[in-house]
């Protein structure tokens, strides 16, 4: 994204998907660079972080400040179960597994390889709760579905003032992932940028901006966590009735307005990871849930030797460093005394 010639701006498609495009005989690269473009660039880890921006309002940068979503989804599950309890409402039948002594039940989403299906689901959701429990609309013209349309459908005058549902956010980005052919980890990583935006520029996502707010961290996620990352022509392919330069003007603004801080670490990841779990359990969003097989446990059981054998390995250098650093000849071993 750095590079005169990059993803962003190339005519021709990326090699993730297969297609043919005519070759556009106007189009210019430009080579020049700008006079104060100077030879040092700051790391981003040595940049200081704004006054404004707090410790707890960071919730894409530190492991413990918490997340957005889980916040504004804590209101509606308390008003809930509130709800419920007053009306004497029944949970209804159980629908979770539960492991009993004949059979055990395990999911196939990790916070290494998360379950793709079960977690778009959940990134929606939490999209859903942003827009519901939003505490204004502060937003930009670039991000307005009205001056900047995806489609050639005439946008609805109320279109600002619509909250659109679950299913409908859910849809939108399942036909981008299912498309562009995305990875589960994207999803986590698109809420990871979609919340620091929110924050950096204290913007509110809105029935007005969600679809261009959340393809700009889509299209930026795809890119900083895939090796070979979608191109903003191939989604002028899925969405026909936008342009490349909107794109690419639009990943302009955003990268801008995350002062180009990209880095996902793994903490955080990993703290998103867990609270779109807690997300779903608050909302009765089970994750599959299948019998443990032969096959698996066997798998199950090689990993933990691995795993056994690599701390083995390494208490073993342990040991023998510290009979280096105290030279000594052995080692005395007494046994526990347990009164």
């Amino acid at each position: 994204m750095g590079n005169t010639v990059s993803c962003c701006v190339s005519p021709s498609g990326s090699p993730k998907l297969p297609r043919q495009l005519e070759r556009l005989d106007d189009y210019q690269i430009s080579t020049d660079l700008s006079d104060d473009t100077g030879p040092y660039l700051q790391h981003i880890s040595d940049r200081e972080v704004p006054d404004d921006l707090g410790f707890e309002s960071n919730p894409s940068d530190h492991a413990r400040a918490s997340t957005i979503f889980l916040s504004k989804s804590q209101t509606d599950v308390r008003d809930r179960r509130k709800s419920n309890h007053i009306n004497h409402v029944s949970p209804g039948l159980l629908s979770k597994k539960y492991s009993s002594c004949s059979t055990i039940f395990i999911d196939d989403s990790t916070v290494s390889q998360p379950n793709l299906k079960s977690t778009i689901k959940c990134v929606t959701l939490a999209i859903y709760y942003h827009i519901k429990n939003r505490d204004s609309d502060r937003s930009l013209d670039i991000f307005d579905e009205k001056l900047h349309p995806l489609s050639r459908e005439k946008v609805p005058d109320d279109y600002c003032r619509t909250d659109p549902e679950h299913k409908l956010i859910y849809r939108f980005v399942r036909t981008l992932f299912s498309a562009a052919q995305l990875t589960a980890e994207c999803a986590i990583v698109t809420l990871v940028y979609l919340e620091r935006l929110l924050t950096y520029a204290e913007l509110d996502i809105c029935p007005s901006n969600w679809k261009r707010i959340v393809l700009g961290a889509i299209l930026l996620a795809s890119k900083v966590w895939d090796d070979q990352a979608v191109w903003n022509v191939d989604y002028c392919q899925i969405l026909k009735d936008i342009t490349v330069e909107d794109m690419n003007e639009m990943e302009r603004h955003f990268l801008e307005l995350l002062q180009f801080n990209i880095n996902v670490p793994a903490s955080v990841y990993a703290k998103y990871y867990f609270d779109l779990r807690s997300l779903a359990d608050d909302n009765n969003l089970s994750f599959p849930l299948e019998p443990l097989s032969n096959e698996r446990a066997q798998k199950l059981e090689a990993i933990s030797r691995l795993c056994e054998d690599k701390y083995k390995d390494l208490s073993r250098a342990a040991i023998r460093r510290s009979f280096s650093a105290d030279n000594l000849i052995g080692i005395r071993r007494s046994n526990a005394v347990l009164s």
